[in-house]
C-alpha cells in the first residue's frame, strides 16, 4: 500500500514522501527508525494523470545532471557531510523530479543499512556500470568522494566528447534534410506548372526531364503512398542503424573513409583509455575494469580488443599485448603509453594521458572536419540545382528558340 507522508526531520526541515509500506503503523516506525517524525499520513498516491500522459523517454534525467549530482555529492562528502544528509540536500536542490525521486530512493536504502552501491544498482538504467564499480571501490576504499570525482570527469569528458562529434555532422545534416525537402516540394508544386508548359509544346523531351515529369505526376497521384514509404524508409534507417549489424555496417565504412576513419578510432580511443583509467585510479581490479571497459565501447571491433586483452591478462599476460596486435584500430601510441605504464607502474596514469591526447585531438580533427564539408556540400548542392536546371529549364530554352 502506498502512503503519502509528511516527515520532519531531526533538523527541523519537512519533506513530503511517498512510502510503500503494509500498514500505517508500519510507516511510522520506518520514520522513527530514521529519527524523524511524522507531521501527516494520507493513503494512496494522490491525483495522478493519465497513463498517456505520463510520457518518459529513457530515464528522464539528463547527462548533465548526472554529473552536476555526481560532483555536488563528491564536494559535500569532501567536506564531512554524511552520505544521507548529503543525499538529503541534493534531493532538496534538484529540480528534476526523476532525479529526486531516484535521490530519496537513494537515501532510504542507505538508512535502512545499505550500501550506496547497492542503492545505485537499483536504478542501473540511470547509473551506468563504471559508475556503480567506481562507487564500490570507493566505499571500500575509504575514498568515495575522490571516486565521485573521478568518474564525474569521465563522464565529463565523454559527454563533451560526444558532443563535439554530434555537433560537427548537425550542419551537413540540416543542408541535406533542405536539400531534400526542397526537391519533394519541387516536384509537387513546381514541377506541374512546368510540365503544362511542355505539353503546350507538344514536342518529345529529353530523357532527365522525362524522368522528373514522371516522378512528379506519381507522387501527387500517390502522395499518401509516398509519404508512408518515407516514413517506413526513415524508421526502418533509424533502426538498422540501432541494430548491432547497422552499427558494425556503419563504423565499417567510417573506418575505410579519409579523416573519418582516423577520428573514429582516436575517439574509440579515448573513450577506452578514459574508461579504463578511472576504473583504476577508483582501486578496481584489473579484470573487473577491462569487463567494465568492453561494455562502454560496445560489442564492436574495437570492443573485441578490450575483450582480448581481458583474457590475455587473466592467462597472466601484459595488458598491451593485446593492443600491440591491433595498430589499424587503436594506434602505435596508444599501446606504447601502455607499455611504458606497465614498465612504470603507472598504467593509470598514462592511460589517463592518452585519453587527454586523443580527446584534445578529436576536438582539434572535429572543427577540421567541418572546413572539409563545406565544399563538399556547396558540390552536392551544386550538382542537385544543376541537374535541376539542364533538366528543366533547358527544355524551355531549346523550344523557345525553335519557335522564334
Amino acid at each position: 500500500m502506498k502512503f503519502r507522508v509528511v516527515v520532519q526531520k531531526a533538523d527541523g526541515t519537512e519533506e513530503k514522501r511517498l512510502i510503500d509500506a503494509e500498514t500505517r503503523f508500519a510507516v511510522y516506525s520506518q520514520i522513527e527508525k530514521e529519527g524523524g517524525h511524522v507531521v501527516s499520513l494520507t493513503e494512496g498516491e494522490g491525483k495522478k494523470l493519465p497513463k498517456w500522459m505520463n510520457i518518459q523517454i529513457g530515464s528522464g534525467i539528463k547527462t548533465e545532471a548526472k554529473i552536476t549530482f555526481t560532483k555536488n555529492l563528491a564536494a559535500m562528502l569532501s567536506a564531512g557531510l554524511a552520505l544521507p544528509r548529503a543525499l538529503s540536500v541534493i534531493e532538496r536542490q534538484s529540480a528534476n523530479k526523476y532525479l529526486k525521486n531516484i535521490v530519496t530512493d537513494l537515501e532510504t536504502r542507505i538508512k535502512s543499512g545499505g550500501t550506496f552501491h547497492e542503492a545505485l544498482q537499483a536504478h542501473a538504467n540511470v547509473f551506468p556500470k563504471i559508475f556503480i564499480a567506481m562507487a564500490k571501490a570507493g566505499e571500500e576504499g575509504g575514498t568515495l568522494a575522490d571516486s565521485l570525482r573521478i568518474v564525474a570527469k569521465q563522464m565529463e569528458s565523454s559527454d563533451r566528447l560526444t558532443k563535439k562529434i554530434k555537433g560537427a555532422m548537425i550542419y551537413p545534416a540540416i543542408i541535406v534534410f533542405a536539400v531534400f525537402v526542397i526537391g519533394i516540394l519541387m516536384l509537387l508544386f513546381v514541377v506541374p506548372t512546368l510540365a503544362a508548359t511542355f505539353a503546350s509544346f507538344g514536342s518529345k523531351l529529353p530523357i532527365a526531364t522525362q524522368i522528373i515529369l514522371d516522378m512528379s505526376n506519381f507522387m501527387r497521384s500517390n502522395f499518401i503512398v509516398v509519404l508512408i514509404g518515407l516514413v517506413v524508409l526513415v524508421g526502418g534507417g533509424i533502426a538498422f542503424f540501432r541494430s548491432h549489424v547497422g552499427g558494425t555496417t556503419v563504423l565499417f565504412c567510417a573506418l575505410h573513409m579519409p579523416v573519418i576513419g582516423e577520428l573514429t578510432r582516436e575517439t574509440y580511443s579515448a573513450r577506452a583509455a578514459r574508461t579504463l583509467s578511472s576504473l583504476l585510479s577508483s582501486g578496481v581490479e584489473m579484470l573487473t575494469a577491462l569487463s567494465i571497459t568492453y561494455e562502454v565501447v560496445g560489442d564492436n571491433v574495437f570492443g573485441a580488443v578490450v575483450k582480448e586483452a581481458e583474457e590475455k591478462v587473466q592467462k597472466g599476460e601484459q595488458l598491451s599485448l593485446s593492443f600491440v596486435e591491433h595498430p589499424k584500430l587503436y594506434p602505435i601510441l596508444f599501446s606504447d603509453m601502455i607499455t611504458v605504464g606497465e614498465e612504470t607502474g603507472k598504467v593509470s596514469d598514462m592511460l589517463s594521458q592518452i585519453a587527454e591526447y586523443f580527446e584534445t585531438d578529436v576536438e582539434d580533427r572535429t572543427k577540421d572536419l567541418s572546413t572539409i564539408i563545406e565544399p563538399l556540400l556547396m558540390l552536392f548542392i551544386g550538382a542537385f540545382v544543376g541537374v535541376f536546371a539542364i533538366a528543366m529549364i533547358a527544355p524551355i530554352y531549346s523550344l523557345s528558340s525553335s519557335i522564334g
